[in-house]
């Protein structure tokens, strides 16, 4: 791979648009330990709400794949490869990418929990001033 190529695999990595429509990784292998990345994200996503207990499995999940997204981008940067091994690469940061946001967005409330807090904030400040003005 000439280094014309191996730019263009490097930004297509740093892309933000990069995981769209990408699947995320089923499996992950980080320092001879196989993760069921997929089985795991699900099983998050299936609770009501994250409780503490599953914070620290989370976080240190959250902490693996950064790991192993960065191990990945380095040996693009560094090792000598052909172009399709660095696209399987590309491909495999794409899918812990997608695996990381879906992780990141566990705790987020959804959109109609944010307008319905944002409502009864303006509610309120409302009220105040209303009673700021009697």
């Amino acid at each position: 791979m000439n280094e014309r190529q191996r730019r263009r695999l490097l930004d297509r990595i740093q892309r933000p648009s990069a995981t769209v429509g990408k699947q995320m990784v089923d499996e992950l292998t980080v320092r001879g330990t196989t993760i069921d990345v997929q089985e795991f994200v699900f099983e998050c996503k299936r609770l009501e709400a994250i409780p503490e207990s599953e914070r620290e499995a989370i976080e240190g999940m959250k902490t693996k794949l950064k790991r192993e997204r960065l191990a990945r981008k380095q040996r693009i940067e560094r090792e000598e490869m052909t172009e399709e091994e660095g696209e399987r690469l590309v491909r495999s940061i794409h899918g812990i990418d997608r695996a990381l946001n879906a992780l990141e967005g566990l705790d987020s409330p959804s959109i109609e929990e944010e307008m319905r807090l944002k409502k009864l904030k303006d509610a309120r400040e409302l009220l105040s001033l209303i009673r700021q003005s009697q």
